[in-house]
This record gives C-alpha cells, sequence and structure tokens, in this order.
C-alpha cells in the first residue's frame, strides 16, 4: 500500500502544480476508490495539500507568477473560514458530502465554461472583498477535502477579471492558508489520517515540482481547456461513486 501511495501522491502532486490545486479535489475521489471513507479521504487530503500548496506556491514566487501583496488576502480569510470545516465534517454524513462536492465540481466547470478567454478587462483590487470570497471558499472547500482552488480561480477569472496564470498561482497560494486551517479543525474532531497522508503529502513534492515547470510553458488556452478537462473527470469519478 505504501508504494500505491508514493505513486498517487506523485501523480496528484503534479495535478496540484500544473493545475494550481490543493489536490484533493483528484485525491479524495481516488482513495474513494480504494476503500476509503469520504471522511478518512478528507483528511488525508488535507495533509497533502500541505505539503504541495506550500512548496508549489515557493515555485511560483521563485519563478515570478506569484503576486503575494493583494492575493493574501484570500488565504487569510481562507483560513478564517477552514477553522469551521471540522464542525461541518463532523455534523453531514458522508453521501451529503459527496454531493456536495459534486455541486462545486458542477459550479467551477460552468464558469470556466461560460468565462471568455480574453475579456480585456481591468483586474478588480478590493482587499476587503478578497478576504470575504476567502472565508466563504475556505469553509466550503475544506468540509470537502479540497482546497479551495477549484472555486477560486474561476472567480478570479470570471468576476474579478484575473489572467489564467496568475489565477491558478494566487489560487495555489490561497490552498497554504486553508489547508493548514483546515488541518487544525478536523485534527481537533479526529478526522486527520497523519500516516498515510504524510506518506502522499512528501511523494506528491516530485510532481509539484514538475507539474508548475511544465504549467509555466503552456499556452494559456491550453491550461484553460485541460482544467476544464481535470474537472470534468473529477465529476465522471464523483457520480460513479454515488451511483
Amino acid at each position: 500500500m505504501i508504494i500505491e501511495l508514493a505513486i498517487i501522491g506523485v501523480f496528484v502532486g503534479f495535478i496540484s502544480g500544473f493545475f494550481g490545486v490543493g489536490g484533493g479535489t483528484i485525491l479524495v475521489p481516488i482513495l474513494m476508490y480504494l476503500g476509503f471513507d469520504i471522511k478518512d479521504a478528507i483528511g488525508i487530503s488535507i495533509v497533502q495539500m500541505v505539503f504541495s500548496s506550500m512548496y508549489g506556491s515557493y515555485l511560483n514566487y521563485k519563478k515570478g507568477s506569484l503576486h503575494i501583496t493583494s492575493t493574501i488576502f484570500f488565504g487569510l480569510g481562507g483560513f478564517v473560514g477552514g477553522l469551521g470545516s471540522g464542525y461541518v465534517v463532523d455534523t453531514l454524513s458522508s453521501k451529503t458530502l459527496t454531493i456536495f462536492l459534486l455541486l462545486v465540481v458542477m459550479y467551477a466547470i460552468y464558469k470556466f465554461f461560460v468565462t471568455p478567454d480574453n475579456h480585456g478587462k481591468s483586474e478588480i483590487e478590493n482587499r476587503g472583498l478578497f478576504f470575504i470570497i476567502g472565508v466563504g471558499i475556505g469553509l466550503i472547500a475544506m468540509s470537502v477535502g479540497i482546497g479551495g482552488s477549484l472555486l477560486l480561480t474561476p472567480i478570479m477569472v470570471a468576476f474579478l477579471h484575473f489572467g489564467i496564470k496568475k489565477a491558478v498561482s494566487a489560487a495555489l497560494f490561497f490552498v497554504v492558508f486553508s489547508s493548514i486551517s483546515g488541518f487544525i479543525s478536523l485534527s481537533y474532531y479526529g478526522y486527520i489520517d497523519y500516516y498515510h497522508g504524510v506518506i502522499i503529502g512528501i511523494s506528491s513534492l516530485i510532481g509539484v515540482y514538475f507539474g508548475i515547470t511544465v504549467a509555466h510553458k503552456t499556452d494559456p488556452k491550453r491550461h484553460k481547456n485541460l482544467i476544464l478537462i481535470l474537472n470534468f473527470i473529477i465529476m465522471g469519478l464523483i457520480v460513479n461513486k454515488l451511483i
């Protein structure tokens, strides 16, 4: 099982680095297929996200695509929102959480589909708004075991008019805050699987490096289309699991 989890970690790390996601969007469905209950999968996923998001954000910063000054307010809001995730996971049933995860993915697909690649509008800079958005996404995302970038990226592109590259980097940085907050909250309620989480988390660092390297060489339009494909795959896995 250790070797299998390590391989999964490298794969999820690549997905995390390339798409700017925490990794939970793909890791939770995979772990569910391996027999883990969704609540255990969420706990493992959050540990992995702490590893991948911190390392990935460092790499993005070094490459110049991460601008911390204003986007950090998304993260601060995400930290606050994520603190309530343990209560949500402890309160709702596994089936309800699975359905909620499906709805989140469906929303992300819709927003990416309707948002043009080159809208030509100026970025909206409102740190108070960024914080409020972060709180909402942090609570929702950590409750279903994803970092929040799946929601934040389309919001930044569609509503705040950020470019796809900058949005992806900022969204991964957001996961640093939301995942640490979720880790604290779910640890309190006893839903963190440290052993499996650390195995996947450490191995994911390898994938993160290569994922970010490839992402910075990918055309923005193709990058966006690949994100759409990823979301469709995740949606299919979740629907099949529910059925």
